[in-house]
């Protein structure tokens, strides 16, 4: 035996270490064999290095002396453990671990961050942003700050710190440790300017990826609300708050899907924006993203179903399916308490997307004058939905009766125009009810009464759970408008997934612009949601992203430390073994079980 000096460089620095060999016949001839690795035994002379030679061969054929080694002794308790392999590159032969100082350490959650990364890739995020104008280093930030919204979304200020708690760095090969909430604010500001060009990107990449169907658009909208004064945002204002917080200032956001629930376009109007004025905007932003499909099919709510709106969508050269306003309803009345010729129509649960639940609905199409087609339907939910509905406003209507009388009493109103105003500012804000009660005041009594009209309230309980489809679509069953006009709860959904998960409020952006580009990383986020979500749909296995994002949860990259008994570390960063379930969900969506490629690091 004898022993052999090796060099070799790791991240540019020279390591020297030193070999015990032997040398041993081969049918190739003589070969050297590493009997184990002695790190550096620099700088003793090598006349050290041949007595050691020789004392490790005496001891490892067995022979004993008298005077024990403790260096030999050390060494070879060494050989008798398992060995792990030498670096890539490095000379053949073997290092033996310290089993017990093994340790596993920066473990972070990558499952649902490596699903949400594939999927961006997948539909071509990069390249639509590249497209658009934004650097290698814009375009990476976009995607860190959209996949914190899908994931666990957080504000700019804090993204930094989610970032380098996940396992992002690994998945993208980049470095966040210097990464400060500046350069993300500054990243919104990047992104404002091109959210058109990015949204009409996608909707073409995802029309080709995914096969979708462009003729049927669906339009809803929906508020957002703010923390503070927003001062600085002109379009922060008070109005109808589709999420209770008539106390806070917000906006209101459009949104415009097709038929497979995939974003087509949207729009961020000021907070007391009225619905049916927002109709000409959405259809010109929608043409910008998509281009003008005549012969396309708008799909609205009762809120927007104005006639100058449908004349507006007619005239666009589109058709349309609308619910049309519950005073429509009076007039097919007696068709409505009819029973002769009904039809039952039930949506099955997983027919179209997750979310949506059982329903049954009983439909027949109206006798009218007009060239139009409209469909009557009760549907059997919403008869319960809308009792306590009129129920809750009635009571709530007599209580702010009440309280207006006691004001008289007590002389807090003196004005006969004041009264006058209060009893139409409550007609305004229960439309629904307020017409079943006749409210007059007595100027020379001072008394406010109202009386209940029991024929007109009797009346509006027997249209509960009853609404009025409008359509030109002549080329249409009453089981297809019905169905088609459904569709609007795709719209709901989204809405319901950009407050949460993606928590899209409350909003604490002070500038409009801020504000804006908050509502589009949320759409873009969305389009990831949507699309994983239809790969599950269309292997028969609908489910949400949410109970996605918790199983996925638990799979994990990690660095596994290995301290050798010549004094190295060796560390190798990679994935956890995936399990059952991260497999399943991997093969479904026909992605890598790998998270990233192993990264091997010697100290």
């Amino acid at each position: 035996m004898f022993i052999k000096r090796t060099k070799r460089k790791v991240n540019g620095k020279e390591y020297i270490n030193h070999l015990l060999v032997e040398s041993v016949h081969t049918p190739k001839g003589p070969r050297h064999k590493v009997i184990c690795s002695l790190g550096s035994l620099e700088p003793a002379p090598r006349e050290q290095w041949t007595e050691l030679a020789n004392k490790l061969q005496a001891a490892l054929s067995g022979q004993l002396t008298v005077i024990q080694d403790p260096a030999v002794n050390k060494i070879v308790e060494q050989l008798k453990l398992p060995l792990t392999k030498t670096p890539a590159g490095g000379e053949s032969g073997g290092v033996t671990v310290d089993e017990d100082e093994v340790s596993i350490e920066e473990v972070r959650a990558a499952g649902p961050v490596h699903v949400a990364h594939q999927m961006w890739n997948r539909i071509g995020f990069d390249d639509v942003l590249e497209e658009a104008g934004l650097s290698r280093r814009a375009r990476i930030l976009t995607e860190a700050m959209t996949l914190n919204r899908l994931v666990s979304p957080s504000s700019e200020h804090a993204m930094p710190d989610w970032i380098n708690r996940s396992a992002l760095s690994d998945i993208l090969a980049e470095d966040f440790s210097l990464l400060a909430d500046d350069a993300l604010y500054r990243n919104l500001d990047k992104l404002h300017p091109l959210r058109q060009v990015i949204e009409k990107g996608l909707c073409e990449r995802e029309k080709s990826l995914f096969n979708l169907d462009d003729s049927i658009y669906l339009y809803d909208l929906t508020s957002t609300y703010f923390e503070g004064d927003c001062l600085l945002n002109p379009q922060a204002k008070r109005g109808y708050s589709r999420d209770g917080r008539p106390d806070c200032k917000q906006v209101v956001v459009g949104l415009v899907l097709g038929r497979e629930g995939f974003p087509n376009a949207h729009e961020v109007f000021d907070g007391n924006r009225n619905d049916c004025t927002t109709v000409s905007e959405m259809l010109d932003a929608l043409e910008r993203r998509v281009g003008r499909k005549e012969g396309g099919t708008i799909v609205v709510d009762r809120g927007m179903a104005s006639e100058e709106n449908l004349k507006l969508i007619k005239d666009r050269g589109y058709h349309y399916i609308v619910a049309s306003r519950k005073e429509k309803l009076h007039e097919h009345f007696d068709e409505f308490t009819d029973e002769n010729g009904w039809e039952e129509l039930i949506r099955e649960v997983s027919s179209t997307n997750p979310h949506q639940k059982k329903s049954r609905v009983r439909i027949k199409q109206a006798r009218h004058s007009s060239g139009e087609v409209r469909i009557l339907c009760i549907g059997e939910q919403r008869i319960e939905k809308d009792r306590a509905i009129r129920e809750a406003h009635e009571k709530r209507l007599v209580a702010d009766l009440k309280k207006l009388a006691k004001r008289l009493e007590q002389k807090l109103l003196s004005s006969e125009k004041k009264v006058w105003e209060a009893i139409g500012r409550l007609k305004e804000r229960y439309p629904r009810v307020a017409r079943y009660y006749e409210i007059s005041f007595d100027a020379k009594t001072r008394k406010l009464k109202w009386q209940e009209n029991k024929e007109l309230k009797e009346r509006a309980a027997q249209l509960d759970g009853g609404y009025l489809l409008r359509t030109d679509r002549q080329d249409l069953s009453n089981d297809e408008v019905w169905r088609t006009y459904m569709l609007l709860t795709r719209v709901e959904s989204a809405f319901k997934d950009m407050k949460s998960p993606l928590m899209e409020r409350p909003i604490f952006h002070q500038l409009e612009k801020r504000v804006q580009t908050h509502i589009f990383l949320c759409v873009l986020a969305y389009h990831l949601l949507v699309a994983l979500e239809k790969l599950f749909l269309d292997c028969g296995q609908p489910t949400s992203w949410e109970t996605l994002r918790q199983e996925l949860s638990t799979h994990h990259t990690a660095t596994v430390v290995l301290p050798t008994r010549d004094g190295r570390t060796l560390r190798i960063r990679k994935g956890t073994k995936p399990e059952p379930r991260h497999r399943e969900i991997y093969q479904m969506l026909a992605m890598p079980h790998d998270i990233m490629k192993p990264v091997k690091t010697w100290t």
